[in-house]
């Protein structure tokens, strides 16, 4: 869906949204996407000069903070320094990393890496917000997770088990808070071309970036990678008005790949 298609559902307009992992990637095109539908955006970041250059970019109502949010104290001081400035709508959690490699592969440095910012950041930010949100009347949680935690993918064992762990973490949070008016929803891209799969190509294959781009869009079967913007697009609905009778739900964004594989 284009901006031009969404400029029928305004349902942003006059809200305020927390964006983890908001400073490059799916979580930029996020916060651009939602500040053009009218929301006041905080972007949230280990990179805390990336979070104000994007803040910078994005202009009118948006703003930065810097925090690794695996660590409890910098989560809590963070979003209170954020409630401060007023009522926050709608949480997502994109801050995430990715990992290669086999159960024999990965170490258990790694694994606890993994574990500690796609998992544990997920539950630290969702649980410093939910209280907010009960005590405002509601509000909206979405989770980045992946076709991952889904699917058997080769060489993701740690990546694949975290992102699992947040789609759980989607549900149990949407069962929970029902009664409280809190929604709470994933999406689970495919391979999406970031930043990340460039810097990722070049660092593994050099010369030959061209030809694995190739290779890698072919992974799914529409025959591309999606683009950030396309992610963006389908966060924009799921956290505006005109969804409001959606949660617990997970929507792959995964250009075929669970249903038409060969």
């Amino acid at each position: 869906m284009t901006d031009e298609g969404l400029k029928g559902a305004r349902g942003l307009i006059g809200k305020r949204a927390i964006i983890t992992g908001g400073a490059s990637g799916i979580g930029l095109a996020i916060a651009t996407a939602f500040a053009r539908q009218g929301a006041a955006v905080s972007i949230v970041d280990q990179n805390e000069a990336g979070a104000r250059a994007a803040a910078e970019g994005i202009g009118g109502a948006a703003s930065a903070f810097g925090c690794d949010v695996s660590d409890a104290e910098r989560v809590r001081e963070t979003f209170e320094a954020i409630f401060v400035r007023g009522r926050v709508d709608i949480l997502v959690n994109c801050a995430g990393v990715a990992h290669v490699g086999t159960v024999e592969s990965t170490s258990e440095e790694d694994f606890d890496r993994i574990m500690r910012i796609n998992v544990r950041g997920v539950y630290l930010c969702t649980r410093a917000v939910v209280g907010h949100m009960k005590e405002r009347g509601g509000g909206v949680i979405l989770n980045m997770a992946s076709i991952a935690g889904m699917a058997g993918l080769p060489d993701r064992f740690a990546y694949s088990t975290s992102k699992g762990a947040v789609l759980a973490m989607t549900f149990s949070v949407a069962r929970d808070y029902l009664g409280a008016r809190i929604r709470c929803n994933a999406i689970s891209p495919a391979r999406v071309h970031t930043p990340f799969v460039d810097g990722f190509v070049a660092k593994n294959y050099p010369g030959r970036e061209r030809e694995m781009m190739e290779t890698l869009g072919r992974a799914q079967p529409v025959g591309r990678m999606a683009e950030p913007e396309e992610v963006a697009s389908l966060a924009v609905w799921l956290c505006s008005d005109e969804a409001g009778f959606v949660t617990g739900a997970n929507y792959p964004l995964d250009g075929g790949y669970m249903n038409l594989r060969g």
